[in-house]
């Protein structure tokens, strides 16, 4: 998923993901497998894991357990996260819970 794909951009659609993640997964937890940092680069690989628990993309909870892997690279400037790219396999996501 992607904040700026649907829930707008900056950090409205970043408050507006994560919202609907904490939403569905209650349990979220994000373990980071890989991280490298520069002066004002970050990025990391992630599996993100949890049990859907609440409304996903119009999709009533499942009860099952879902774990799949993201990645993020951020740029930073003035202190500020100015940049970020991200992908994550929301596809296997969703199988998982028998969405598609």
């Amino acid at each position: 998923m992607h904040a700026q794909d649907v829930r707008g951009r900056g950090p409205e659609g970043y408050k507006a993901l994560f919202t609907e993640l904490r939403t569905a997964f209650p349990d979220l937890h994000v373990e980071v497998e890989h991280l490298i940092a520069t002066e004002d680069e970050l990025a990391f690989a992630c599996t993100i894991s949890g049990t859907h628990l609440g409304d996903l993309m119009g999709h009533s909870a499942t009860g099952r357990k879902v774990s799949y892997r993201g990645m993020q690279i951020s740029r930073f400037a003035g202190g500020k996260l100015v940049e970020r790219w991200g992908s994550s396999d929301q596809l296997g996501m969703l199988a998982q819970l028998g969405i598609v």
